[in-house]
């Protein structure tokens, strides 16, 4: 079972490589206060996870940098995760909000939800409408 999980994990990193998504294009000013914004981020993830390969997708197709924490390999962000989060699980999105608040953001599709609402080029517009 371990061999067939390394060989699908392999398999999932290289598709994800050979059809890496284009990133979103924003002015250096705008991806400044976007990259300032992400940097209140951490996705705790497994580097193979195909929920977090999603994750990291919806990260590159809107050009965020947002940190990483390898709960597998990493005893200590597995720790914060159980800590923190409550769960063990993967993807989890760590978010430090203005106010001080942790928020742990469980799911793929609400993590990439949030991602969405936040800095989609099309939020911004509107906003500024």
């Amino acid at each position: 079972m371990a061999i067939i999980r390394l060989i699908l994990g392999k398999l999932i990193l290289l598709l994800n490589w050979l059809f890496t998504p284009r990133g979103v294009q924003r002015s250096a000013g705008a991806q400044n206060i976007v990259d300032q914004q992400t940097s209140a981020l951490k996705l705790y993830q497994y580097e193979a996870c195909p929920f977090c390969v999603k994750v990291r997708r919806a990260m590159q197709r809107q050009s965020l940098i947002i940190g990483t924490r390898d709960v597998k390999r990493c005893n200590t962000a597995r720790v914060e995760l159980l800590g923190g989060g409550g769960k063990l699980k993967v993807p989890c999105l760590r978010i430090e909000h203005e106010q001080g608040q942790i928020e742990w953001l469980y799911e793929s599709a609400e993590i990439i939800k949030y991602l969405e609402s936040k800095f989609a080029p099309e939020a911004h517009s509107a906003v500024a409408t």
